[in-house]
């Protein structure tokens, strides 16, 4: 009987010691976090705030100054962690890398993830993109932490798959302006929030000269100068009156409240110096500009 207890507690204390070895090896192991970066969201917000505008090209973004500024406020959060990587999440026609993106994908330590983009120039597929990284990475324990910087509902899965398998989820926003650009149900779920404001993006967002048209002394105007005119004015218009309105206005599409389609005409007559009264293929030049601008923002 004795030597059955002192059995027992020989095998008691091996498996004391192997855990304890254990403890100390996992103890060693440093944590690993990562970044995924939902680059609609990034450029629409970080725009909006800096530039004045969601807009694409009317503004430049240092990606790879702005990259690297988040991995330093990465390394501050996570002070005892190392970084995996950044995932950087943008559309793409036919999932064909831009040259922007090519750039991008070059970088240390980034690894860019494209979705589609359909006629209207809206993302596809990248919140699915998302929610695979980031539960395979949680799944496998490779990561501890994920900093996700998005703000649409639909990645509310990718948080609470990454978050069954014990991996933390930190929400980073970019300041609004006005109001909130990230859907509460997101800002719920996730396990912390931290709001990235004006000063952190100042130095890599660069509002870019507007192009503007000059008036010739030709006669009457072409119909690609009188399409970009109404793009001209579609983008003073969604400045002054914001993405809601703009969504509003949308619905009516391809119809123009008449008090608006007045002062699309009025405005564009004094840009283009040419009267467009009776001139009703211009008329649908001025109208179909004004649209392919509002549409490729929303």
């Amino acid at each position: 009987m004795n030597d059955d207890l002192a059995a027992l507690g020989a095998r008691i204390d091996r498996t004391n010691e192997l855990l304890q070895r254990m403890l100390a090896e996992v103890a060693k192991t440093p944590s690993t976090h990562a970044i995924f970066v939902d680059a609609g969201y990034l450029y629409a917000a970080a725009g909006r705030l800096v530039a004045g505008t969601e807009d694409r090209r009317a503004f430049d973004l240092d990606a790879e100054g702005l990259i690297d500024a988040l991995i330093d406020k990465a390394r501050t959060i996570f002070a005892d962690s190392r970084l995996l990587r950044v995932y950087w999440y943008d559309g793409a026609r036919r999932r064909i890398h831009t040259a922007e993106q090519q750039s991008i994908a070059e970088l240390p330590d980034v690894k860019v993830r494209l979705g589609n983009l359909n006629a209207n120039n809206q993302q596809k597929g990248v919140d699915s993109l998302i929610r695979t990284d980031l539960e395979s990475l949680a799944r496998h324990r490779a990561i501890s932490d994920a900093a996700l910087i998005g703000g649409d509902e639909d990645l509310v899965s990718a948080v609470e798959a990454a978050q069954g398998y014990g991996a933390r989820v930190h929400l980073w926003g970019i300041e609004a302006p006005e109001g909130r650009n990230q859907a509460e149900p997101l800002l719920w779920e996730v396990d912390s929030q931290r709001t990235l404001e004006l000063e952190f993006f100042k130095p890599y967002v660069t509002r870019r000269t507007a192009a503007t048209y000059e008036p010739s002394s030709a006669g009457r105007p072409t119909r690609e100068d009188v399409r970009f005119v109404g793009a001209q004015i579609a983008a003073k218009w969604l400045v002054a009156r914001g993405r809601e309105a703009m969504a509003e206005l949308l619905t009516g599409h391809p119809y123009l409240p008449g008090s608006i389609d007045q002062d699309l005409l009025v405005e564009a007559e004094g840009l283009l110096q040419y009267s467009l009264r009776g001139q009703s293929d211009l008329r649908r030049a001025l109208r179909d500009g004004f649209w392919e601008h509002l549409q490729a923002q929303f």
